[in-house]
């Protein structure tokens, strides 16, 4: 790790004013020798980072929808050239080209962040070693080996033997039970931003292996951070906790305000959205009427279930979204969703049986042979008598029919061969 951290040494200067810099500001107010002054500076470091990085935020956020819209597409590309890998690399890169997507775009904000990340390890190892680096002073490097969070010093590590913790005057068991509690804090939070990002912002009609892959990560993160945890000095956990909660709070803002289409994110916005805009009578903010226009501008085949949800719910109160996101007031879009919702009620037909689908044929035969006296009205009217006497004899035969001979089994006979003996 000290080796990492020395390749970006050449910013452990600008990191080390900031955090002198928000130590002047703490310390007038805590003491400047005092934990609170320098843990603040280091929190206050992660925030100053985090608003710089906001702009690289919203590109992996959009990145990751795009890639997430393309899985689909991928994997057919993936399935169509499976022998053929550089037609494969290639197809790929079309559609990344055609759509603006770029795969790397969802890990910017932490490769940007990383220089200062290692920077800070840095500055805090050599703040343990009581070494002077860049503007810290050695008046500077003794306040900071003084300060302690919670009973731990901001140099100190989980695996640090106890002669060197007590060189920083403090206990071992304060120190391993502090930086275990922000250990765990810190996995926790990244498992908590990981698992809200998969039950909420994503597309669950869409199944494909990106979903698999975010999964997993969800439970190799807090693993990764866990293990590296227990190397890393006091104040870079403060620092990595920190944007952890960031990261949760800025990613729960986007879930709730621009969710992914499809999501259940999308379902609970679209359903306030319904609430305020039924309220209102009106979408009342630019972004909220930029959305209905996204949503009306769609065809009904393309709409998700979420958005066919919302426009049901306007016009089952009386409201029509319009091509420029406002809304008027309709009564046949009122009429519509009644239609629509007492044809979902109506009940489906009662699927036959065996023997009713059998008979159906017979039946149908028989409906048509009786309904078929259009013919026969003739022959009975020219020959009245002689169908009175087909009809006696025709009962005869049918009688005669019934009544089986002796040593003959009863019901219908089955013919006999031509070649048998009568």
């Amino acid at each position: 790790m000290d080796t990492i951290a020395s390749i970006f040494s050449f910013i452990t200067t600008p990191v080390s004013w900031i955090i002198v810099q928000f130590h002047s500001l703490y310390g007038a107010i805590f003491g400047p020798d005092t934990g609170w002054a320098w843990g603040l500076s280091i929190v206050s470091l992660v925030v100053l980072i985090r608003i710089c990085l906001i702009p690289l935020f919203v590109k992996q956020i959009k990145s990751t929808r795009n890639m997430q819209a393309l899985q689909p597409k991928m994997k057919a590309i993936q399935e169509r050239y499976k022998s053929d890998r550089q037609r494969q690399s290639e197809e790929m890169m079309k559609l990344y080209k055609e759509t603006g997507t770029n795969p790397l775009s969802s890990c910017l904000p932490i490769l940007a962040q990383s220089p200062f990340f290692f920077a800070l390890y840095h500055v805090l190892s050599k703040i343990a070693s009581g070494d002077e680096i860049g503007v810290l002073n050695q008046s500077l490097v003794d306040s900071a080996r003084q300060a302690h969070i919670f009973g731990a010093p901001i140099a100190a590590k989980f695996m640090d033997s106890p002669e060197k913790v007590e060189a920083l005057n403090a206990s071992l068991t304060d120190v391993r039970i502090v930086t275990a509690i922000m250990i765990v804090m810190m996995s926790a939070s990244q498992f908590f931003t990981q698992r809200q990002l998969m039950q909420k912002n994503v597309d669950l009609t869409v199944k494909t292996p990106y979903m698999q892959q975010q999964k997993m990560l969800m439970y190799i993160f807090p693993v990764i951070f866990a293990v590296m945890g227990i190397n890393f000095p006091v104040g870079v956990l403060v620092y990595w906790l920190t944007t952890n909660v960031w990261t949760m709070g800025q990613q729960m803002y986007v879930i709730n305000q621009n969710p992914t289409p499809g999501s259940k994110a999308q379902d609970q916005y679209l359903q306030r959205l319904v609430k305020s805009v039924v309220a209102h009578g009106e979408v009342r903010s630019r972004r909220k009427r930029t959305i209905v226009q996204m949503i009306v501008a769609k065809s009904t085949a393309d709409r998700n279930d979420n958005e066919r949800r919302f426009i049901t719910g306007l016009a089952k109160a009386g409201l029509a979204a319009q091509a420029d996101g406002t809304v008027i007031k309709s009564d046949t879009a009122t009429a519509d969703a009644e239609g629509g919702s007492a044809a979902q009620r109506r009940q489906q037909p009662k699927r036959q049986s065996k023997s009713q689908r059998q008979s159906t044929p017979t039946g149908s035969a028989a409906a048509k042979g009786s309904g078929d006296t259009t013919d026969a009205k003739p022959s009975l009217e020219k020959g009245g008598a002689e169908g009175t006497r087909s009809k006696a004899s025709g009962g005869k035969a049918a009688g005669s029919a019934r009544q089986p001979k002796s040593g003959q089994r009863k019901g219908p006979q089955r013919p006999k061969h031509p070649s048998s003996k009568k």
